[in-house]
């Protein structure tokens, strides 16, 4: 393993820790200096956004742990956090670096725990946390596990996680696991890693490649890594590097970013020159609302979020702060595909930036709590697509009385206010005149046909007897007659979409 830094983030020399510390992570970094100091905004500051001024309120932090594997772990770090809608709040699902005895090869293991807020512990199963994934003996991952990046499109959760073959490894890589819940994972891309060192350059750090951050954009897979061996990383090794595909083993269109933008790859050994941050350990998110991709990587004073437009020409902000203690690098708090929350209250106009980060050397990077702030004055529903994007899962008034829901990209108009709300998170009671511009794809009246599978799938018919997949709760609502269908009818019925 190599030593972390001190909070300072001054980078300490790269040794390997003595026989008390053999428990110790391998997948670990020190954390990068900033070339810049970042800029808390206490007060508005103008930049390029089309409402102006940009400012941040209800600064926030735990009181104190929120997320560890217990007193048998001797290190929780580098979380992965996802937070899913309930009701109108939000559940959040946590998986981080740890050890616990007795689970698989001696090294590090993937734990998981939940918790309905923030600011409360975590816990799975009655115990703090529960092991999801270990090491696989004789594989490219056989003694390490590390540095979870977790999202979810398509039904299902993607894990991508640092391998390590050894301990104190040389070379590490990324590997990719799938589940259906979140815990019970399968190896992908046959078990095999999926990114590599690029070996370009011959560094004292020789770490390799790992410490994945995933997030899922317009159809692709975009992947956000450390390799030490590049040319485009600092004298140090530290730099994060952005491949993208379209299927999350990343194989299929693979491309790299580079100075010019993102280019054909053929694979994923493509020669890493371009840096889009001068980090270890980072994170990110897209933000439909900003318009922007945020980076959170560890500086000095805590966390400080980068932006980058959505083909890195440029910083269309500068940058925030989430200040606090830290020791390792943050977690940021995610929606299932990787985007930044939408708020409940206000989601065109604030966005909420919160992460979880290890705060303690104990005798490793240990104690998770939570950070956060709101970025506000936004206008990120000011044009139809951002608008369209921002209010996804949300249903507003309609010009016609009615209430247009967003699901999946589209607008449904929904006859019945009763029947939108069982769609969505939240109805608003504001208009949004940028959504009336979006284009309705259905109709869905009171009353509507509603189909059932020999499954039990529901689907209701719009005004064009194109089939929309509800919950038993919106046919209820509807008032909707239930008529059941043989597999040979459900098979050719039109699908329009999910408004589950």
């Amino acid at each position: 393993m190599v030593e972390r830094s001190r909070p300072s983030g001054r980078v300490r020399a790269l040794v390997p820790l003595g026989a008390a510390f053999a428990l110790l992570a391998a997948c670990a970094l020190p954390e990068a200096v900033p070339q810049h100091p970042p800029t808390r905004f206490d007060r508005p500051v103008e930049r390029s956004l089309s409402s102006g001024a940009l400012r941040t309120a209800d600064e926030r932090s735990s009181d104190g742990v929120v997320a560890s594997g217990g007193n048998p772990a001797p290190y929780n770090y580098a979380p992965s956090v996802l937070a899913e809608p309930e009701g109108e709040g939000m559940h959040h699902r946590a998986w981080w670096c740890s050890q616990l005895p007795g689970i698989g090869p001696p090294g590090d293991d993937v734990l998981f725990a939940e918790s309905g807020a923030l600011d409360e512990e975590f816990s799975a199963d009655g115990a703090p946390a529960v092991p999801v994934f270990t090491a696989e003996p004789g594989a490219f991952d056989g003694k390490h596990t590390c540095d979870p990046s977790v999202l979810r499109t398509g039904g299902r959760y993607y894990l991508y996680y640092t391998g390590a073959a050894a301990e104190h490894a040389h070379g590490n890589a990324i590997g990719v696991a799938s589940s259906g819940d979140g815990r019970a994972w399968r190896r992908e891309a046959g078990g095999r890693s999926i990114v590599r060192p690029s070996g370009e350059v011959h560094r004292a750090n020789d770490y390799g490649a790992g410490q994945p951050s995933a997030l899922f954009l317009d159809g692709w897979f975009y992947l956000m890594f450390t390799d030490t061996t590049a040319s485009g990383a600092g004298w140090n090794g530290a730099g994060q590097f952005v491949l993208r595909a379209k299927d999350p083993e990343f194989t299929d269109r693979v491309q790299a970013l580079g100075e010019a933008g993102f280019t054909p790859a053929g694979t994923t050994d493509a020669a890493r020159r371009r840096s889009v941050v001068d980090a270890f350990s980072a994170d990110w998110m897209w933000s439909d609302a900003l318009r922007a991709f945020l980076i959170a990587h560890q500086t000095e004073q805590g966390t400080t979020i980068t932006s980058w437009d959505r083909d890195f020409t440029r910083h269309p902000y500068a940058p925030l702060l989430v200040p606090g203690p830290w020791r390792e690098g943050p977690g940021l708090v995610r929606g299932d595909d990787g985007h930044a929350p939408t708020s409940t209250e206000d989601p065109c106009g604030t966005v909420p930036v919160d992460l979880l980060r290890a705060t303690e050397p104990d005798p490793a990077p240990t104690a998770l709590r939570s950070f956060g702030l709101d970025v506000i004055g936004v206008t990120g529903c000011a044009a139809p697509a951002g608008a369209r994007d921002v209010l996804e899962a949300f249903g507003v008034p309609s010009p016609e009385r009615t209430v247009d829901v967003v699901r999946g990209g589209r607008k449904v108009r929904v006859e019945r206010r009763s029947v939108a709300a069982t769609m969505v998170r939240r109805v608003r009671d504001e208009r949004v005149p940028a959504l009336e511009d979006v284009p309705v794809a259905g109709v869905v009246r009171a009353g509507a046909p509603v189909l059932r599978s020999p499954a039990g799938e529901l689907v209701v018919l719009d005004d064009h007897d194109r089939a929309w997949t509800i919950l038993a709760d919106s046919a209820a609502a509807n008032d909707s007659p239930v008529t059941d269908l043989d597999q040979r009818a459900w098979d050719a019925l039109p699908r329009a979409g999910d408004l589950r």
